[in-house]
């Protein structure tokens, strides 16, 4: 997905928006990047690829290479960035976050309204940020230029500008990922992540809204083109992708994981499964333990860490970009504690389900580890359609989801014309697809969390929440 983060202040700001970017590496696994503007030296930039090691060790010097009263930096899952654009508007970077999905469709037409070139990749593949700077190009301004942008990029835009001394953030148009601004009398901040901000001293936290274009100075900020009315901000930020001190829209992501796993562990019960015979609760780390937490509590079974991720070289912020690497690191990274798995009869709550891979070989290294029966219930519901808005999932294809595939396997085709009723556990066809997956990943039983569940847990007006990766409505 993506992270960024942008500091302008009357001194410099260099080691801050070091340290703020470094808050966003849980977004992102493959460019950094930092840029900066000062006056003796105009605009700098550094860009490293963190694919094999983390932001931090690429950019632990970079107060004795770069300086500046203004800065911005990033954590790309997808291109490099921020890049140095001089155009019509002069020289700034630019920086941004989400996905655009007709990106050759835009590339064409820019190219017949300017006549000019790209800088092309390997392949051929033109920098989403090249083309975002080439689009905004097009009118006479930064605002008018981002909402027209926007407006015909199909998929989500977050953006960050850093000019001479001020920073311009710009919301999606309907807000399906957040920004944050905070002053302090002294600097002016943007962040993709709350807690980021905080850490950094701030505040009293805005979040801007969806369409919101805010211009950022070291006297505070004003806002350049006022939020919309509509909003659909991502509901898998809060399960899965925020880091445990943000918050969305007044929610903490925390709080609303416990919420997630008590009304997870209050359904189990309601439906009947027994969970006197449990012996133990625990969470799939890292994401999946907030939710067992609450499942735990809800359910007054004992909460155990059954086995413990061994992170200190293989963090999630840089994992091998090989999936065949990955996999093995993955299941190198589970020391077991056999004292709690011999003999026992766990639950494990995972974050999500979305291939099965990873998930069904730590399931076969519980049981090799003696465990006896291992439950399995997942935070949120069945993944139906791979994401189009925050590349949430990088599948190519609908069929690479277990949910999708499974349900291909149970009915063909006609069963493709059903995703809700599979989608609910109420139902037949729902109780099929928890069967079979439970099966091929040789879980004992298997859940999930239900649409109107994961909205409750949230606690924001539903109409507010993207869902489209579990029901495909837009």
């Amino acid at each position: 997905m993506g992270g960024f983060f942008g500091i302008t202040a009357r001194e410099d700001c260099i080691r801050d928006v070091f340290f703020g970017t470094d808050y966003h590496s849980h977004l992102g696994t493959k460019r950094g990047g930092m840029a900066a503007y000062d006056a003796e030296i105009g605009m700098q930039r550094e860009i490293h690829n963190i694919e094999n090691a983390p932001f931090r060790t690429k950019f632990d010097n970079i107060g004795k290479t770069m300086k500046g009263k203004a800065a911005i930096g990033c954590i790309s899952d997808t291109d490099p960035e921020p890049l140095l654009i001089r155009s019509v508007h002069g020289v700034y970077a630019l920086s941004f976050i989400g996905r655009i999905n007709n990106l050759d469709k835009l590339i064409d037409l820019t190219l017949d309204l300017s006549g000019g070139h790209f800088d092309a990749m390997t392949g051929g593949k033109v920098n989403q940020v090249e083309l975002l700077a080439a689009l905004i190009s097009q009118k006479e301004d930064f605002v008018e230029g981002i909402k027209y942008a926007q407006s015909l990029i199909d998929g989500t835009a977050n953006i960050l500008i850093l000019k001479e001394n001020s920073i311009i953030a710009a919301r999606d148009k309907v807000g399906r990922l957040p920004i944050e601004i905070a002053y302090d009398g002294e600097r002016c901040g943007a962040a993709s992540e709350s807690f980021a901000l905080f850490k950094l001293g701030f505040t009293e936290i805005k979040e801007v809204g969806p369409g919101e274009i805010i211009e950022l100075t070291p006297d505070g900020f004003k806002q350049l083109s006022a939020p919309g009315e509509e909003m659909r901000i991502c509901a898998f930020l809060w399960s899965y992708y925020g880091y445990p001190t943000t918050s969305y829209e007044g929610t903490n992501v925390e709080m609303m994981r416990y919420e997630n796993g008590r009304i997870m562990a209050r359904n189990d019960i309601a439906n009947g499964f027994d969970i006197e015979s449990i012996d133990y609760i625990g969470g799939v780390p890292d994401s999946g333990t907030p939710h067992a937490i609450g499942y735990s509590n809800a359910a007054q079974k004992a909460f155990t860490r059954a086995f413990i991720k061994y992170t200190p070289t293989w963090s999630r912020s840089f994992m091998p970009s090989d999936q065949t690497e990955r996999n093995k690191v993955a299941k190198m990274k589970q020391i077991p504690v056999l004292e709690l798995i011999k003999g026992k009869k766990l639950l494990f709550v995972d974050d999500s389900i979305v291939r099965g891979t990873q998930l069904q070989e730590t399931v076969e290294f519980l049981y090799d580890n003696g465990a006896e029966e291992v439950h399995m219930r997942s935070a949120c519901p069945p993944i139906m359609y791979g994401c189009k808005y925050i590349n949430f999932s990088t599948s190519k294809s609908d069929m690479e989801l277990i949910s999708r595939r499974v349900i291909q396997e149970l009915e063909g085709d006609e069963g493709q014309n059903h995703l809700d009723e599979y989608s609910d556990g109420s139902t037949e066809r729902g109780k099929a697809l928890r069967k079979a997956i439970a099966e091929k990943l040789h879980f004992s039983s298997l859940e999930f969390q239900s649409i109107e569940g994961i909205k409750q847990s949230i606690g924001i007006d539903p109409s507010k929440l993207c869902t489209y990766c579990w029901d495909g409505r837009e």
